[in-house]
């Protein structure tokens, strides 16, 4: 496993994409994966509690079975066009690299979960180069499947990066 807690800055190595299973879901009309060993479990759209200060992506908090998690959109954090929530629209908590070692758990809105798919290394090409135009560093490859493109991203990537006022969030 990439070790994503040290790579804040975009001439850091980037993340790749590895062969295996992935959890593929719905943010408008594209399709986005996540390897399903980082997924602990998908629930529905629950209350979400605001935590004041927090960048436009970090949606707030869940309690979760006593535990506090962060919540974050994924439309906003990605800088897609904002839609409000619909019967489709869950949480996906998973488990990501925290800053201090370890993991910690953290919950992304997403449209809709598709499926776990199962994508072997031919159907992954690394994320192109857009020549520093687009923001990649989230993108750790892209799977040629059936029907289009899924794009593969680095979620302890997406975590760990997250500022306020030029300060890691970490709720």
């Amino acid at each position: 496993m990439n070790d994503t807690r040290t790579r804040l800055h975009a001439d850091e190595p980037q993340a790749r994409a590895r062969p295996g299973k992935y959890l593929t879901f719905r943010l408008a009309t594209e399709t986005y994966g996540l390897p399903v060993l980082a997924v602990r479990e998908i629930i529905r759209l629950c209350p979400i509690t605001p935590v004041a200060n927090m960048p436009p992506h970090v949606r707030g908090v869940i309690n979760l079975r006593g535990r506090v998690i962060p919540i974050v959109d994924l439309r906003v954090r990605f800088g897609l066009t904002v839609m409000p929530d619909h019967d489709r629209t869950c949480i996906v908590v998973a488990q990501v690299a925290s800053s201090t070692g370890g993991s910690r758990p953290y919950a992304i809105v997403v449209d809709a979960v598709d499926e776990v798919a199962v994508l072997a290394e031919a159907d992954i090409a690394p994320p192109p180069d857009f020549g520093g135009a687009v923001d990649t560093r989230f993108i750790t490859g892209l799977a040629r499947r059936e029907g289009g493109v899924t794009t593969l991203i680095d979620l302890d990537g997406v975590a760990l990066n997250e500022t306020c006022s030029g300060q890691p969030v970490t709720p």
